[in-house]
């Protein structure tokens, strides 16, 4: 029986999984990274470190299967991008989504007529995440780096370049840069004159079901795994998500809490929101995913625990335990609302100078009101885009969650209560990693045999209604009435 690796490359680990054609998880590994903040606004990390990461799960995972893959298929967190000099060398440490340090040049372009053209050719919001705003950012900051630059490219790219020595990227995770048109397939040419650059300063595009073969010969050896083990070029984290969820159909949506988090939905056309909310991008042809991602899923409940929460116990406080206290105080935090924009926010807003703030302190409210409002602050975000969703794309039939955040019940079930809608949890969370998986299966036309996945379904509890629907309400205003403030601050 065959088997595919699926590589997925996440903002703070790569998950390496290797699946037989009957579904079954025969091997796993996670390895770990980091992200640096140098300066406030700033998130970088090292290629390098993430390339050894990869490198080391795809040996460890080979290893224990010890027959070679049939392929080895590739998913990717998005936004990333650095600048690239000759013979390879990076210019610069791979900026991640997370980074605001563009947000002048997103505030200009935003002013303009241009800024709605280029989401809807692009599919892509403008916002500071975007590649397009970080390499205008380049050109103007920093132009002895622009001008040595090249080619800019992504995380993925970066680690083709050293299996294959080669810059490719997919259609799927180039539709998440602002520079590609996802109704030509093709790098889009108003981005290109906005960035000041040429189609030769990117990388070669292909399709997501590509296959690349030909490893070099020293990194085969590395790997542990046949020179001629065929790659499949893959697609976004977001969009495989979609696939690994088995959630392609007509309104079933998928809902992921990670780093950030995020609720998307495919549909078979490119359609864009004309309200500028969403995001859409390829999948595979004959298939897009439209949604809005926020910037601040289990990266600010991290934050909250190290900040506020660490200090005051005596033994380091794990996340689950900390979700358990939060959650046992009452729905709603007893009035206490959280907009949770640390940095910055994307959908539906799409506002780098959007910060944190909590409203309606009160004396009764402890540090587990905070965190409780902190945790129903992003699920509110979510909802909003959700219903966003329903506006552009159709109504939403299903809601298939996954990400860490499943490994907590309580919080699934606070998803649940503040949605007044089921969630649907399958057995894997690790959903890129599956999609790619199969991804890799339908490219190489390999017959798969996986059981439905059992799931779980968590009801809403509509005692909680009427306090979320009312805390809900407020919070739609709360943004309105902050947004000018947040950036005197």
């Amino acid at each position: 029986m065959e088997y595919i690796i699926g590589v997925d490359l996440g903002t703070s680990s790569a998950k390496i999984i290797a699946v037989r054609q009957d579904g079954k998880v025969m091997a796993h590994s996670q390895q770990e990274y980091t992200i640096q903040q140098p300066e406030p606004g700033h998130s970088e990390q090292d290629p390098d470190v993430i390339l050894l990461a990869v490198k080391n799960g795809i040996r460890s995972v080979a290893t224990i299967m010890k027959d070679p893959p049939a392929a080895i298929s590739f998913s990717t967190a998005m936004h990333s991008i650095m600048a690239m000099g000759e013979g390879g060398q990076a210019l610069t440490p791979l900026i991640i989504w997370a980074d605001n340090r563009s947000q002048p040049v997103a505030d200009r372009l935003r002013k303009t007529a241009l800024s709605a053209k280029l989401h809807q050719q692009s599919g892509t919001p403008v916002h500071p995440m975007s590649p397009l705003c970080k390499i205008i950012w380049w050109k103007e900051a920093a132009p002895e780096i622009f001008q040595a630059a090249t080619c800019f490219i992504g995380i993925k790219e970066y680690i083709f370049y050293h299996l294959f020595g080669r810059y490719i990227t997919d259609h799927s995770t180039a539709s998440a840069t602002g520079l590609f048109n996802i109704h030509t397939l093709t790098w889009n040419a108003d981005s290109l004159e906005a960035a000041g650059i040429t189609t030769a300063q990117l990388p070669e595009l292909v399709s997501s079901n590509t296959i690349i073969e030909w490893l070099l010969e020293e990194v085969a050896q590395e790997l542990g795994i046949p020179v001629n083990t065929r790659f499949i070029a893959g697609a976004s984290d977001g969009c495989l998500a979609q696939l690994g969820s088995n959630a392609l159909g007509k309104g079933h949506a998928t809902l992921t809490i990670g780093t950030s988090g995020a609720v998307r939905m495919a549909i078979p056309t490119p359609l864009t929101d004309a309200q500028g909310r969403l995001f859409t991008y390829v999948l595979t042809p004959g298939h897009f995913v439209t949604g809005g991602a926020i910037n601040n899923g289990g990266v600010v409940l991290q934050w909250y625990l190290d900040s506020f929460l660490q200090s005051a116990t005596e033994k380091p406080l794990h996340v689950d335990a900390g979700l358990q206290q939060a959650l046992g105080t009452p729905p709603g935090a007893e009035g206490l609302l959280c907009l949770p924009y640390l940095h910055g926010e994307r959908a539906p807003v799409w506002d780098g100078h959007a910060k944190g703030a909590f409203i309606g302190v009160q004396p009764q409210h402890t540090t587990w009101h905070f965190m409780r409002a902190l945790l129903e602050g992003m699920a509110f975000g979510l909802l909003s885009i959700t219903e966003a969703l329903e506006e552009t794309a159709g109504k939403v039939e299903k809601i298939s969650v996954s990400g860490g955040f499943t490994h907590s019940p309580e919080w699934v079930q606070l998803m649940a209560d503040v949605f007044q809608r089921p969630m649907y949890l399958r057995n894997e969370s690790d959903a890129s990693a599956m999609g790619a998986v199969l991804l890799g299966f339908q490219t190489l036309q390999l017959e798969t045999q996986f059981t439905a996945a059992q799931e779980k379904v968590f009801l809403p509890r509509e005692e909680h209604a009427a306090v979320y629907s009312r805390a809900y309400s407020i919070y739609g205003q709360l943004y309105g009435a902050l947004k000018d403030v947040f950036p005197l601050l």
